[in-house]
C-alpha cells in the first residue's frame, strides 16, 4: 500500500479493470468508509489518551472502564509449583493444571469444552461446574494435604468491577452472553455456589480478566511485558500502569497494578471511529446494542458478519451474484470470520478457495471471477480496517507509559484473530511503526504469542495469593 496518509492507498487496490462502471463507484464508495488513513490513527490515539485519563480518574461508563486489578506483583519467572486454572471465553470453557518450572517454562495439562447455547443463556454457572468436575475425576486431582479445597485461578473473559483479587461483581454481558440474574452480581459466589451444589472441592483464590491472564503469562515467560492483549472472539487489553495516575485508587499509590481497560467499549459514542452504515446494522441487531463499538469493528465474533452486510449491499444494488443471494448469506453470522482469512488468503488466478467459499459453504449460485474479487475486495477492506484499529489501540497503550519505551518491551498477544487472520502480526508492526517509531519498533518491541495465556495467567496470580496467604500464616 502507497502513502497511508492518503484515501487513495484506501480506495485505488479496490477497483476492478473488468468491472462496470456502477460497481466500481459503488467499491470505491464503500472502501472510502471502510478506510483508517494515518492522521484518523493519530486522532484516534489521542482520543484513547483522553479516555484513558479520565477512566483513572473516576469511573465513568462513558470512557474506558480502566478498571483495577488488584494484581501488584509481576511475574519473575522463577516461580514454581502445581496450581488449577479456569479459562472461562467466548466459545471455550477450558479446566487447566499448570506446572510452573522455575527457569520460565510451564507446563500445561488442558480440557477443552465448548459453551453450549443453552449455557451461554441460561445456566452458564451450573454448567461451568459440571466441567470443573469431569476434569477432576478424569485426572484424579484432589486437595493438597491438610486443606478441603483445591486453590484456583479463574480467569473470566467479560466485563467486571472488581472489588478484591478474588471477587467482582459483573458489568454486562457480552460475546452473545445473555445468563439471566447475573449483571451486577459477584461472578465468584455464583461460580462457587455452582461448585457446592455440584460437590467440587476448589476455591477460587484470583480472578483475573483474559488479558491479565495474557499478561502475566507472557510476564512469566518474558519479564519486560507490560501490555497483554486478547485479539479473538472479541478484544481487550491490560496493563501495568503506576499507581499514583490511578486517581480512583483509594488504597496504596505506591508501585504498578495492572488495569484491565476494557478497551472494546472504546468510543461507544462513534465520535472518532470510522463507523459505516454496515457496522450500524450489526450494532443495531445486537444483544448489547450501542456498547462495544470497538469490539465489534475488530474482533472474530463480529467481522465476518459486518462482511456480510456489505455484501448483501451490494446484491441488493444487483451488483454481485446477479443479485441473488443464499439462504445462508442471509442470514446472520453464517459469514464466518474464518472464511475472511480463507478468502484473504486466495492467491490463485481464478480464487479457486473464494468460489469453494462461495458455492460449496454458503450454498451460493454459480459465481463470476468477478464476483469473487469483489468477494475478496470487500474482505481485505474490512480486515485492513481492523488490523489497522487494532494496531491504533497497541500503539496507544504503549504510548501512554513513553518512560518505558527506551527499554525493549514485550506484549503477549493471544487470540484467533492473531493467530490465524493472514499477515495481522506482520501488519501490526508496520502499522505501529508510523506511531511509536521506526527505532522502537524494529529494535525494542517484540510481540509474542502467549498461547493459552488467559488459563495460565490466572494459575499464576493464584500461585502468588497462595503466597501471600502462606506468609501471612507462618
Amino acid at each position: 500500500m502507497a502513502d497511508t496518509n492518503d484515501i487513495q492507498a484506501f480506495v485505488q487496490p479496490y477497483q476492478i479493470a473488468e468491472a462496470s462502471p456502477e460497481l466500481n463507484r459503488s467499491l470505491d464508495c464503500m472502501a472510502r468508509s471502510f478506510a483508517v488513513t494515518d492522521d484518523k490513527i493519530r486522532e484516534i490515539i489521542n482520543e484513547f489518551h483522553r479516555s484513558m485519563k479520565a477512566g483513572l480518574a473516576a469511573d465513568d461508563p462513558s470512557e474506558l472502564l480502566m478498571i483495577p486489578t488488584f494484581v501488584n506483583r509481576r511475574p519473575t519467572g522463577t516461580e514454581t509449583g502445581k496450581f488449577l486454572a479456569l479459562d472461562l471465553g467466548g466459545t471455550n470453557l477450558r479446566v487447566c493444571q499448570v506446572t510452573l518450572n522455575g527457569d520460565t517454562t510451564y507446563n500445561l495439562v488442558q480440557q477443552k469444552f465448548t459453551i453450549t447455547q443453552e449455557a451461554k443463556s441460561a445456566r452458564l454457572w451450573d454448567f461451568v461446574a459440571e466441567c470443573v468436575g469431569v476434569f477432576l475425576e478424569e485426572h484424579d486431582l484432589h486437595p493438597p494435604p491438610g486443606r478441603r479445597t483445591i486453590p484456583c485461578g479463574y480467569t473470566f473473559s467479560f466485563p467486571i468491577f472488581q472489588t478484591g483479587i478474588a471477587s467482582g461483581n459483573l458489568s454486562m454481558w457480552n460475546k452473545g452472553f445473555t445468563v439471566p440474574n447475573s449483571v451486577g452480581r459477584d461472578v465468584v459466589n455464583l461460580t462457587q455456589s455452582a461448585f457446592q451444589r455440584h460437590h467440587v472441592p476448589v476455591e477460587i483464590t484470583a480472578i483475573v480478566n483474559d488479558t491479565v491472564g495474557t499478561l502475566m503469562t507472557s510476564g512469566y515467560s518474558h519479564p519486560d511485558t507490560q501490555l497483554g492483549i486478547i485479539f479473538g472472539t472479541g478484544t481487550n487489553a491490560a496493563y501495568w500502569e503506576n499507581l499514583d495516575k490511578v486517581g480512583k485508587w483509594s488504597g496504596d499509590r505506591k508501585g504498578e497494578m495492572v488495569i484491565n481497560l476494557e478497551w472494546g467499549g472504546f468510543d461507544n459514542a462513534t465520535s472518532v471511529l470510522p463507523y459505516t452504515m454496515h457496522d450500524n446494522k450489526l450494532n443495531r441487531k445486537s444483544s448489547n446494542h450501542g456498547l462495544q463499538v470497538y469490539e465489534k469493528m475488530i474482533s472474530g465474533l463480529f467481522l465476518g458478519e459486518v462482511v456480510r452486510n456489505a455484501l448483501l449491499y451490494l446484491v441488493d444494488q444487483r451488483l454481485l451474484f446477479n443479485g441473488r443471494s443464499s439462504t445462508a448469506l442471509n442470514k446472520s453470522y453464517m459469514f464466518d470470520t474464518a472464511y475472511m482469512s480463507e478468502i484473504v488468503a486466495d492467491d490463485s488466478p481464478d480464487l479457486s478457495s473464494v468460489q469453494t467459499v462461495l458455492e460449496s459453504t454458503l450454498d451460493i449460485p454459480p459465481t463470476t471471477l468477478i464476483d469473487r474479487k469483489v468477494v475478496k475486495n470487500v474482505c481485505n477492506m474490512i480486515g485492513t480496517r481492523g488490523v489497522r484499529l487494532s494496531a491504533a489501540a497497541m500503539s496507544a497503550v504503549l504510548l501512554a507509559r513513553p518512560e518505558l519505551l527506551e527499554n525493549t518491551i514485550s506484549v503477549g498477544i493471544d487470540g484467533s484473530m492473531y493467530q490465524f487472520y493472514p499477515n495481522f502480526e506482520k501488519d501490526l508492526y508496520k502499522v505501529s511503526r508510523k506511531f511509536l517509531s521506526e527505532d522502537f519498533v524494529d529494535n525494542r518491541l517484540r510481540l509474542h504469542l502467549a498461547k493459552d495465556g488467559s488459563g495460565v495467567g490466572a494459575a499464576i496470580v493464584a500461585m502468588t495469593v497462595d503466597q501471600e496467604r502462606n506468609a501471612k500464616q507462618s
